[in-house]
């Protein structure tokens, strides 16, 4: 990289919409959505497979308990209504992320139509113009040639 060349942002970070990132500043305020938002995290990720997978596998080779494995049963039931209430929460965030941007992009699009009508009266002008010198040029071609004065 040359010296006046300025360093690209990391990958991704230059399209990041900035009410995106006021959104998540004001999320990160509450302990109980970062908290959130890291269980949410966890639990959509790999690593949470591979644990419960491992966790299983121990649970029944150390015969912890004897098939049916009813207090697995009920931790894993447990466990379903807790991750299915940071479901509907991550949910909930994504659509509050939604209408942030829908309400953003609304913003623009009347901005935009704003811009739009005021350039189609200032094209109404140009046209008015456009004729009234056409029909200006044109009466001075048909007029006939004044003579200048006799000096």
């Amino acid at each position: 990289m040359h010296a006046s060349e300025e360093p690209r942002p990391p990958h991704g970070a230059h399209g990041v919409n900035p009410a995106l990132v006021r959104h998540a500043r004001e999320r990160s305020v509450s302990i109980q959505n970062r908290l959130a938002d890291r269980i949410t995290a966890f639990s959509g990720s790999m690593r949470f497979v591979y644990l419960h997978v491992v966790w299983f596998t121990c649970w029944i080779a150390l015969g912890v308990e004897s098939y049916p494995y009813g207090l697995l049963t009920m931790i894993v039931s447990l466990e379903a209504i807790f991750l299915s209430t940071f479901v509907m929460i991550s949910q909930n965030r994504a659509d509050a992320k939604r209408e942030l941007l829908a309400n953003q992009q609304w913003r623009t699009v009347q901005e935009e139509d704003r811009q739009n009508q005021e350039l189609l009266d200032l094209s109404r002008q140009i046209l008015e113009l456009t004729k009234a010198v056409h029909e200006a040029t044109r009466t001075a071609a048909l007029a006939p040639p004044t003579t200048p004065p006799p000096a």
